[in-house]
């Protein structure tokens, strides 16, 4: 199996495709982002660390009130408008992307094309390796003369 390499070139990258996937990815991080952020607060509230903080701003006679289910909606709320801002942001790059491949031709990748030996190919492969295809037999009749083999083909599988 020889291995050579081809050079490919990205001109145009479909704006619905990086919409949808961008969503889905940005949904996951966004989701990931509320979930952390309330297994911090936990954590936090089971430490006494806001009922330390309020003492430490009274000792200095600052009014602060700790509010966690505010800081939960305020998380969602920018989560939610992180999600949509950067699917949008993704799929304005898309565009741009788009507009600019067309000054300047894509962009050019590399990759790595596996070839099988045409020699080895053209040898007759052993029966526990063939998956192709051959003609049905010659069935008989019921007086058991010999026909013409049947048109049709049948899949062979053998392992």
């Amino acid at each position: 199996m020889a291995v050579r390499r081809v050079r490919r070139i990205i001109r145009k990258v479909d704006p619905w495709t990086v919409l949808k996937a961008s969503f889905v990815f940005n949904a996951i991080v966004g989701l990931a982002f509320v979930l952390g952020m309330w297994v911090m607060w936990s954590l936090v509230i089971q430490k006494g660390i806001p009922e330390k903080i309020v003492d430490l701003f009274d000792a200095v006679t600052i009014e602060l009130t700790i509010d966690g289910p505010l800081y939960f909606r305020i998380t969602t709320l920018l989560a939610v408008v992180g999600v949509i801002g950067m699917t949008a942001f993704m799929t304005l790059g898309a565009v741009i992307y788009n507009l600019i491949s067309d000054l300047v031709g894509g962009v050019e990748i590399t990759v790595l094309e596996e070839t099988y030996n045409v020699a080895q190919s053209q040898q007759q492969p052993t029966r526990a390796r063939t998956f192709g295809w051959r003609p049905t037999p010659a069935r008989p009749p019921g007086n058991g003369t010999p026909t013409e083999p049947a048109p049709e083909r049948e899949r062979v599988t053998t392992s």
